[in-house]
């Protein structure tokens, strides 16, 4: 050895971005009994790597393990993680087409009244709470975050279109999504020639770019019945809203045991292929909450954060990194409300703030008969901004219209307003005879599909399914999306 290649061996090398690969598994065929062996092959392979992965297993497929006396499978999914993927999947309606009409609240009582059993069942009979939840197929709908959150479910694990940020982590609706990875998906084909090859390719795309933007994740999911199966379950039974009697349920047609197991030992060296990258590092959805908790809610913001929250929602409102943490509108909207309401009940503004998560509105603002006044008196500001303080304690979410006396603002001018009269009480000491009214400009929408055909192009949907109203819902909590920052380990 020269002494130059010495020299290299002795200098510390650092170590390369990390990049995290979550790999999980919608497991949900309850009609076709080879696809429950299937499950159990799948897990006790990544068990024997050392790999953990998480299955998001179906209310009625834990049910049908239970029934059928698959205590096996359910011990072997049990090594891993068990996350949720609704209860009955795809017998109709399903949640998007029982959803498509609900608004907020009782949207999310709805999902909970028919969701509810599902994880009660999962609880009973996996003995843990599901960790995450991914909606099955296409059927995402916002009104899901609150009764999830209720349910002891902290992560959304999924894929779609609806809403996503720069195809790596966020959060949403108080919760860790991975969702809408886009080119940080890298599935590998269970069918074909030359799938390990493909794989590996998409596997070293992804994994590059996110060394390149200095750690990130990748997303890999399958189904446990892809490995047994030529066609979905539920594709064959329940395609385009149909709901046929169980006893009227027919099996999908399968593969040949060649076929299968080619699927299984590609998959396997496409697996022992990943886990020997340099910096690579398989992790279970509760992994990602720990990796990308929300530091936010850890720490008060002081009058100086306060100060830069302030000026920034005049000029835009979305979300924005202060501090080393994110912040989402709703977040801005609360921590300065909050800082408001404390200066007007202590006659100081606090030195710190803490975080309070909270929703967004629930219905779009429609401007009322008189217009937006150009200017407030303090004292009617005052007011108007202790009953939205209120209003967000007591119902958990932002207000759908400001009032002060009888005319009512839209959340993004008051909060840009609200910006302003704290701006200037930061800097003066003291609070102002009038508020001017400013417009506030909420971007974070942008972030939320528009309703389209495309969107809803799932199998299982009726024909020409849409749902405007799921995505004008989905759009209102773009108040609460930010990036989800990693932290250290």
């Amino acid at each position: 050895m020269n002494f130059f290649a010495l020299a290299l061996m002795l200098v510390p090398q650092s170590a390369p971005p990390p990049v995290y690969v979550t790999l999980w598994f919608d497991t949900e065929d309850y009609v076709l009994p080879a696809s429950d062996d299937a499950a159990k092959r799948v897990a006790e392979m990544l068990t024997r790597l050392g790999v953990r992965a998480t299955f998001k297993v179906v209310g009625e497929k834990a049910r049908t393990l239970e029934r059928r006396g698959r205590r096996d499978v359910i011990a072997a999914l049990g090594r891993h993680e068990i996350g949720y993927h609704a209860d009955t999947h795809s017998q109709q309606p399903t949640i998007a087409v029982y959803l498509r009409d609900a608004g907020w609240e009782d949207g999310a009582a709805e999902f909970a009244r028919r969701e509810g059993q599902g994880v009660k069942d999962i609880e009973r009979i996996f003995g843990v709470t599901p960790v995450c939840y991914g909606q099955p197929g296409a059927a995402w709908a916002p009104q899901s975050y609150p009764a999830l959150r209720q349910m002891g479910i902290g992560m959304y694990l999924d894929e779609g279109n609806h809403v996503g940020l720069g195809d790596q982590p966020f959060y949403y609706a108080g919760m860790l999504n991975v969702f809408k990875m886009g080119p940080n998906v890298a599935r590998m084909d269970l069918e074909g020639e030359s799938n390990l090859a493909r794989g590996r390719a998409r596997f070293e795309e992804a994994a590059a770019r996110q060394r390149a933007a200095g750690g990130g994740t990748v997303s890999i999911y399958y189904h446990p019945c892809e490995w047994v199966h030529r066609e979905f379950w539920d594709g064959v039974n329940f395609a385009r809203g149909r709901n046929p009697p169980r006893e009227e349920w027919r099996l999908p047609p399968v593969k040949t045991e060649a076929e299968s197991e080619r699927a299984y030992r590609d998959f396997e060296e496409y697996v022992k292929f990943i886990k020997g990258q340099p910096g690579v590092r398989f992790v279970t959805a509760g992994d990602l909450m720990r990796l990308y908790a929300d530091r936010a809610a850890e720490r008060g913001f002081d009058r100086a954060a306060l100060l830069a929250l302030a000026r920034d929602v005049q000029r835009e409102i979305s979300f924005r990194q202060l501090d080393g943490v994110s912040l989402s509108g709703a977040d801005a909207f609360w921590l300065l409300t909050a800082a408001l309401d404390a200066y007007l009940e202590e006659k100081e503004v606090p030195a710190a703030v803490r975080l309070r998560t909270i929703y967004g509105p629930a219905r779009p603002f429609a401007p009322g008969s008189m217009p937006r006044p150009e200017a407030i008196s303090w004292a009617d500001f005052a007011r108007a901004a202790r009953d939205v303080a209120a209003f967000c304690r007591e119902r958990g979410r932002m207000p759908d219209e400001v009032w002060v006396g009888a005319q009512s603002l839209a959340p993004a001018d008051f909060l840009a307003t609200l910006g302003a009269a704290l701006e200037a009480l930061l800097e003066a000491g003291r609070a102002p005879e009038r508020v001017t009214v400013r417009e506030g400009k909420m971007t974070a929408g942008r972030y939320v599909a528009e309703d389209s055909a495309k969107l809803w192009g799932w199998v299982i949907f009726p024909e020409n399914f849409r749902a405007p109203r799921i995505m004008e819902l989905g759009r209102l909590q773009a108040w609460t999306l930010k990036p989800a920052l990693l932290g250290r380990e």
